[in-house]
């Protein structure tokens, strides 16, 4: 049977997690620039990217009844147009660290040039809705990728 490819995880450079996409023709308006919606959903890919390669089990969380994390906060400037065929990065760097949230920094780069940032937090709820402590173990884990100006 032949090997079959994995979907892009993205990597970590020191501590800043990275997250290669292109732009595909469905990510675009008529005139084949990025539709401004879309970026949140490659932020949200990028974070998703960066909490399941430090082996944080949020399928396991949601079904075992302990919550998940949302988007409590978002503030996103758009500075570049992507364009139909972009090879995109999405960068990840953690900023702030509190029992039951945390705040990223984003950014869609295509090479060096900054498409899009956004500041962000995200906060563990409970499946009431209600804030939550980060599950067992997990604080530490994304500790690991805190940024040093974030350290408190």
């Amino acid at each position: 049977m032949p090997t079959l490819p994995t979907p892009p995880e993205g990597h970590f450079d020191g501590r800043t997690h990275r997250f290669p996409l292109r732009v595909y023709f469905d990510d675009t308006d008529a005139g084949g620039v990025v539709y401004h919606a879309n970026y949140l959903r490659w932020f949200e890919r990028g974070r998703s990217e960066l909490i399941r390669s430090l082996g944080l089990d949020q399928p396991g969380a949601i079904a075992g009844g302990q919550g998940a994390y949302a988007v409590t906060e978002m503030n996103i400037r758009y500075l570049r147009p992507a364009r139909l065929g972009d090879a995109v990065t999405v960068e990840t760097r953690m900023t702030e660290l509190r029992a039951a949230s945390w705040r990223v920094e984003q950014r869609a780069l295509r090479g060096s040039e900054v498409l899009a940032e956004a500041s962000v937090r995200i906060g563990f709820v409970a499946p009431d809705g209600r804030p939550a402590r980060h599950p067992a173990g997990w604080h530490g884990k994304l500790q690991t990728v805190l940024a040093p100006e974030g350290i408190a």
